[in-house]
Order: structure tokens, then C-alpha cells, then sequence
């Protein structure tokens, strides 16, 4: 594997090989093999693309406001152009299919549109002759180094939830993608350099837990944001606020979708199988758990099923519905919940292991599984398996569903299908989950809204993008301001008058 292609960093505006030889493989999941590998930065490295993100801050904050803005339009524009290149490296490493993978940058270009309206989400307030003569504003001003550290899940999206909006607020930022699929940050910020931005505003740094760590204890990085598993999320809001930075730090989930007997359950159905198998359920905001509300749950069941049978599971490059998993490691640890929900007592009616793929022998398949009838204590409910597995659970009511919900350790999303609203109405206000989707099952917000969950889903208080994320790369000034009147005091040689 020596003679592989090896990805390096991206500091000061170019690729950078670092001090650290230590690498790891980035496979191809449809193969099941290595492709390339990539350097894994240890302290210094790290240390190096702060060094530079915290040089290039002074001009970068002092830019003004409309060259920022052109560098973000111009960066836009690129992206949108050379979409289907980004795509291509996300389906080679990640594995997602070809659809799904111009679905995440679509929905990442969203975050970039929001952010070049900056300079008016920026805007301070003014409040006039608050006493006599004096005047308070308000500024929001960027922080300065902020780090990124985001997931395999989702190469281009995650990252552009965050550093579009930091970028265009002032700040300078050092990311540090996942190293199982890190091309695209690279691709990104390469990207960022031809649209303009100078050297050194937008680094990449590639790592483990050492890079991590790097970044959460350095003096110089004043904000932290992270989305992944649950004991990351933690680890990574504690060590960073502990060191004095500011933290947004999302963790896992394991998102419930109630259907009442009323519901259309056609469209139910298609929402199951789209939400708990579309990129191999690698995704935060998956459906893993449809709470089916009876008598209706032996039809849904059927419909499900029936739905699973026709799905292409294969190469992302060959127009399948369903990609493999991100590792082979990964893929057998999901597989596993197989034989324990088995176990467990749960009824398996599709089994993914040993499907038929259009695609090599050796990528890291799992077909879409289905299991029936799952005991609330088992694994199989309680974990956050992060892979194509569906659970169904059955209750008597809308209010056991309901509970059942609340009594998740997760907050992240949820749904409801059904035709009453008042129901939904009643839904929205009594579950205690950050996002809710009504006849919607993955209730992603738009950039102009801001995304995150409840409970251990979301550590710190500061969700991602959105008016939460401009209050998050930013901080404000109180100015409390008073002029002398001009007539007071000073040479004044006209006729004296009375006042």
C-alpha cells in the first residue's frame, strides 16, 4: 500500500505534508479495498494550521464586509458548477449513492446562500439619546480561531453548516474532517482558495484523537464545533469548555416516527423505508424506530416489506437506491444486532446479510433489515446503530407512543404521520425532541433555521447554522457613547445671546 496516493493537509493556502508520518487507509466501501491513505497529524502539525489561521485572523476580520461577500458569492458559484466532482469523491469514499451524495452538497449550499446575506444577519442596534446625550450600539464582531471537527456521515454537508458562516462572519478556522472519507475538505478548501480567500483563513487538518485533542486544548482556538456519537459529543463539549471555548458539540440519536391508525400508510410506508435506509441509515436524522399505533401495525408492516424488495442495493456509481457502509468494522457491528434482536425475541422479517448486490464481492454490504415486534430493553431499540436496520415497536395508543418517546436518552428528530391535526398539533407541543416533522420523516430545517436536538443529542446550548450559528461565530459589544454638544465650551466670537 506504499504506493498508494497519500492526502496531506491543506495549511496556508496549499497542501502540507506536516512533521507526523503516521497515516491511515481511506478504503473505497464499494470495493472493499484501499484506495489511498492520508496523514494523521499529531500536536505540532495541528499547532501549525493554528499558527497560521490565527496570522491570517487580523486581515481577515479587518476585510471589509463586501469582499468577503464576493469571496463567498464566487465560492457559490464554483460549488454549484463542479457539484458532480464533489459528488464522485463522496460516493468513492463515503459509499453513498450518486443521488444521495448531490443531496448533501444541495442541502450544504443552502448554508453558503444563507451566509452571504452576512453582512445583514450581522447588523447591530441603536438606541438614541438612551440620557441626555448618550447613545448605546451594539457589534457583532468574529471570535477568531474556530475549529471544526465533523463526521464520516456526511463529507460536505456537516462541514458546510459551519464554516461558510464563520468564514463570513470574520472568524478563521481549522477543520478536521473524518479520516475515514477526508478528501472532500480538502477538495472544499482548495475550492475556497480559487474563489479568493486568502491564505490561511480556511485550514484542513486530517487525525485521530490526537488532532482532536490538539485542537480542543490550544489557547488560540476560541470556539469548537462537532457533530457525532453521543460520547464524543460529551467528551468534546467538556475538554473544550473546560479549556475556555466556546462549544456546539451534536451527538447521536435514535429517532422515533409515531403512525397513528388514521395515517395514510402508502405514504407512511415510503417515509419508513426513505428515512431508516437512504445512505445506509448512516445518518443522525434516520428513522430507526417506526412506533406503529395499533391495529394498524400488521398492514404497515406488509407495505414496508414490500417496498424493501425492490430496492437496488449496490455501487453508488450504478444508479442503486442503497450504498454499502462506511467499514467493514462498522458494517459487522451492525450486522450483530441481527442476531441480538433475535435474542431478544423480535421477529426478523428482512434479513440484509447475504443479499445479492450489483457491486464487488468485497465491499461492505448490508442490505435494508427489518425487524417486528422489539422489546423496548433490548439493544436493538436502545442503541444508536447508525446502519440500514429498522425496528418497528407496537403501542395501543397515541399517548403510550408519545411516552415512549420522552422516555428516549435522545432528543434529536422525530415524526408523526397521520391526518389529524389535532393530533400533530398536540404532537408538536408535548414531545420532547429538538425536531419534529408532521407528515415529514428527516425534519432537517432549512439554513434560515437552525438545526439541533434535546437532551444527549446536543451538548452546550448553541445549535448549528441559522440564526443559531451566527450568534455562535460571533460575539457582541454594548457602546455606550456621548458627544459634548458643540455649543458648550470653546471660542465663540458672535454677538452673546441668551440660551
Amino acid at each position: 500500500m506504499t504506493d498508494l496516493p497519500v492526502i496531506t493537509h491543506w495549511i496556508d493556502g496549499a497542501p502540507f505534508g506536516g512533521i507526523s508520518t503516521r497515516t491511515a487507509p481511506v478504503f473505497n466501501p464499494a470495493l472493499g479495498a484501499v484506495a489511498r491513505n492520508v496523514r494523521l497529524a499529531g500536536t505540532v502539525d495541528v499547532g501549525t494550521a493554528v499558527a497560521s489561521a490565527q496570522a491570517a485572523y487580523p486581515a481577515w476580520r479587518d476585510t471589509s464586509q463586501a469582499r468577503r461577500q464576493g469571496v463567498m458569492f464566487a465560492f457559490r458559484e464554483l460549488l454549484n458548477a463542479r457539484k458532480g466532482e464533489l459528488a464522485d469523491i463522496l460516493t468513492a469514499e463515503h459509499g453513498k449513492v450518486t443521488s444521495d451524495a448531490l443531496g448533501e452538497i444541495a442541502r450544504g449550499l443552502e448554508v453558503v446562500e444563507f451566509a452571504l446575506g452576512m453582512p445583514h444577519l450581522t447588523k447591530g442596534e441603536y438606541s438614541e439619546n438612551v440620557s441626555t446625550g448618550v447613545d448605546v450600539y451594539t457589534l457583532r464582531q468574529p471570535l477568531g480561531v474556530v475549529g471544526i471537527i465533523s463526521p464520516f456521515n456526511f463529507p460536505a454537508m456537516v462541514p458546510l453548516w459551519f464554516f461558510p458562516i464563520a468564514i463570513a462572519a470574520g472568524n478563521t478556522v481549522v477543520l478536521k474532517p473524518s479520516e475515514k472519507d477526508p478528501s472532500a475538505s480538502n477538495w472544499m478548501a482548495a475550492l475556497m482558495t480559487e474563489a479568493g480567500l486568502p491564505a490561511g483563513v480556511l485550514n484542513v487538518v486530517h487525525g485521530d484523537k490526537e488532532a482532536v485533542d490538539a485542537l480542543l486544548v490550544h489557547p488560540d482556538v476560541q470556539a469548537i464545533s462537532f457533530v457525532g456519537s453521543t460520547p464524543i459529543a460529551k467528551y468534546i463539549y467538556e475538554t473544550a469548555a473546560h479549556h475556555g471555548k466556546r462549544v456546539q458539540a451534536l451527538g447521536g440519536a435514535k429517532n422515533h416516527m409515531l403512525v397513528l391508525p388514521d395515517a395514510d400508510l402508502d405514504l407512511a410506508a415510503d417515509a419508513a423505508v426513505n428515512a431508516g435506509f437512504g445512505s445506509a441509515g448512516e445518518r443522525c436524522m434516520a428513522i430507526s424506530v417506526v412506533v406503529a399505533v395499533e391495529p394498524v401495525a400488521d398492514e404497515l408492516v406488509a407495505k414496508i416489506t414490500e417496498r424493501l424488495k425492490g430496492l437496488r442495493v449496490g455501487d453508488g456509481m450504478r444508479g442503486c437506491d442503497m450504498g454499502p457502509l462506511i467499514t467493514k468494522a462498522h458494517r459487522d457491528k451492525v450486522a450483530s444486532y441481527i442476531d441480538v434482536a433475535r435474542t431478544d425475541g423480535a421477529e426478523i422479517v428482512v434479513d440484509g446479510r447475504g443479499i445479492d448486490v450489483d457491486g464487488d464481492a468485497s465491499g461492505f454490504w448490508l442490505g435494508p433489515t427489518l425487524f417486528d415486534r422489539v422489546s423496548t430493553d433490548s439493544d436493538v431499540y436502545l442503541d444508536e446503530i447508525f446502519g440500514p436496520v429498522l425496528s418497528i415497536v407496537r403501542v395501543g395508543s397515541y399517548a403510550e407512543g408519545l411516552t415512549l418517546i420522552n422516555r428516549s436518552r435522545y432528543g434529536n428528530g422525530t415524526a408523526i404521520f397521520t391526518n389529524d391535526g389535532g393530533a400533530a398539533r398536540r404532537f408538536q407541543n408535548e414531545v420532547q425532541v429538538g425536531m419534529i416533522g408532521i407528515n415529514v420523516p428527516i425534519p432537517v430545517p432549512v439554513a434560515y433555521h437552525s438545526f439541533g436536538g434535546w437532551k444527549d443529542s446536543l451538548f452546550g446550548d448553541a445549535k448549528a447554522y441559522g440564526p443559531a450559528g451566527i450568534a455562535f461565530y460571533t460575539r457582541e459589544k454594548a457602546v455606550t457613547s456621548r458627544w459634548l454638544d458643540p455649543s458648550h465650551g470653546g471660542i465663540n466670537l458672535g454677538f452673546p445671546q441668551n440660551a
